[in-house]
């Protein structure tokens, strides 16, 4: 056993806490439920201790001190609102918007500004000075996805510090000194690291701007929702924000166990796909030589009448982007027959780490549940499968596109049955077709490189009559009395969890918004 940390008491606006030693004030403070205001801190950063604003009253101490970079201490009594430490942080605020143009209408971070948000909260009604002094150019392009304005930007020096410690790569510095202080980059290189959408997301005002986001919404406007990244195997938990039901961007949401407060680029941009136009909307069967738009009902009646009619060998190939409920229920449809399921993973040479990160990296494989499909028994040989189709009575394809697969090879047996959001042409010769939902539109879980099992949550609905594919695989089930149809996702991760040793315990509710952890040897060889 470790030897247990030494605990500190201490009192926060007259609430009494207790943190393990060398926390710092503001962090010991948001154990009381008291934020203390500030621009340079951020947890998983390097402390400069350069904004001033978290200067609070502590009994004893000779003047105010910084919160971001005082530990702790038994005995102490911190004030945050007492009314020298809000004077002096009032003073803060006036200083930074003696230059701070008034341009809240056209800045992308207004209604999620912190600047906007502190002197609101307890700036100053007015201000001393008349007229601005800086006169910068209005916006430069510092490359990949990052605009910064100049005017805007408070010095905080975030962004600094995260290229410097955290992706390792001093592209940007604090250029000048005293009132004439930018954010500098260097003139022969980009801000491009495929890491660097962070600094976006760490600048607290809106000097650092998403070319990508620039003028799309207001914060007022979009829904978030607790999702999590497909754009590879490492599972970063993030939020998905729509306007209208349209995606429209993706942030990274804090877990310290997978991806602390940060995401790729790569995976920033994987919402657009979820916005494309041409998706399946209602169920299709195969009458008379061509596809027919039907109801449920029928389509289902015809799935099951072709499992029931067919029995030896099944193939089923599908997506590693398939959640884990709708991946065992698709194996449990098939008990009873010669069932092989596959699927193919989109492989690149390079992983890109974030360095000052342990464990963490856009991996090579670019989807996010390689690992969940392994452990649930479907294996990587996806040319193989399809190759051993015309010896099959059935062929099941699950949201996989299909690329570069001949349409003969699925269409031997005559018994296809094709569940997707999207139709490619190989897929048009299928007898039946469901439509399905994508991860925006269903609750659902993947399963991490590292064994982790995490949630991820509806943000819209589907659209026309687009259901999850753990709904579609259920109400299979049900039609060849195997059960009853199911009504949540919740309900197909308990049958799941019921039948495989490697999920016992585990449940919506216990897996929460950060997920947990696989026994360990439940993922030995389920990724590579």
């Amino acid at each position: 056993m470790g030897v247990a940390e030494k605990q500190v008491k201490l009192t926060v606006e007259g609430f009494d806490v207790t943190v393990p030693e060398g926390t710092t004030v503001l962090e010991a403070a948001k154990q009381a439920g008291v934020l203390i205001p500030h621009y340079c801190y951020h947890p998983g950063l390097p402390i400069a201790g350069v904004c001033r604003m978290c200067l609070v009253k502590i009994e004893g101490a000779p003047g105010l001190q910084i919160a971001c970079a005082t530990n702790a201490a038994e005995g102490q009594r911190v004030s945050v609102l007492d009314d020298e430490a809000a004077g002096a942080r009032q003073s803060v605020l006036e200083f930074l918007l003696i230059n701070h143009p008034l341009d809240c209408p056209i800045c992308d971070q207004a209604g999620e500004c912190e600047l906007q948000n502190y002197v609101f909260q307890e700036g100053r009604s007015n201000t001393r000075y008349a007229e601005y002094a800086k006169r910068f150019s209005p916006v430069e392009d510092f490359g990949g996805d990052i605009l910064y304005v100049p005017n805007r930007c408070i010095l905080c020096t975030r962004c600094v510090r995260f290229m410097d410690h955290v992706a390792e790569d001093s592209v940007i510095n604090v250029s000048e000194r005293g009132d004439r202080a930018f954010i500098g980059k260097h003139p022969d290189r980009e801000l491009d690291h495929p890491w660097s959408g962070n600094v976006v997301d760490l600048c607290p005002v809106g000097s650092l701007i998403s070319k990508d986001f620039l003028h799309k919404a207001r914060a007022w406007e979009l829904d978030g929702t607790a999702s999590i990244c497909t754009g590879c195997s490492q599972g970063c938990n993030i939020n998905i924000e729509t306007r209208n039901a349209v995606v429209v961007r993706l942030r990274p949401r804090t877990n310290l166990a997978v991806n602390r407060y940060f995401m790729c680029d790569h995976g920033r941009m994987q919402y657009r796909w979820m916005n494309r136009g041409d998706r399946i909307e209602a169920p299709l069967v195969l009458e008379d030589g061509e596809l027919v738009a039907c109801d449920w009902d029928h389509a289902l009646a015809r799935a099951a009448q072709i499992l029931k009619g067919s029995s030896g060998k099944a193939v089923a190939l599908i997506s590693p982007a398939v959640p884990n409920e709708a991946l065992y229920l698709l194996r449990t449809l098939f008990e009873g027959f010669d069932f092989s399921g596959a699927f193919r993973v989109e492989r690149v040479e390079e992983e890109h780490a974030l360095s000052g990160v342990e464990n963490l990296a856009l991996r090579r494989e670019r989807a996010p549940n390689v690992a969940g499909a392994t452990i649930l028994g479907y294996e990587e040989q996806f040319d193989s499968a399809v190759a051993t189709v015309k010896d099959a009575s059935v062929t099941f394809v699950l949201a996989e596109p299909l690329t570069g697969v001949d349409v003969s090879a699925l269409t031997g047996n005559g018994n296809f049955i094709y569940v997707g959001a999207y139709l490619p042409d190989v897929a048009r010769s299928a007898t039946v077709i469901l439509p399905t939902t994508i991860v925006a539109e269903e609750d659902g879980t993947y399963v991490n490189r590292d064994g982790r099992v995490q949630r991820y949550f509806q943000a819209r609905s589907g659209p026309g009559m687009a259901r999850p594919a753990w709904w579609i695989t259920g109400e299979l089930l049900a039609e060849l009395d195997r059960g009853e149809p199911l009504i949540s996702a919740a309900q197909a991760f308990d049958r799941l969890a019921e039948s495989e040793p490697q999920f016992a315990e585990l449940s919506y509710d216990t897996l929460g918004t950060s997920g947990a952890a696989l026994k360990q040897d439940a993922v030995v060889g389920a990724t590579r």
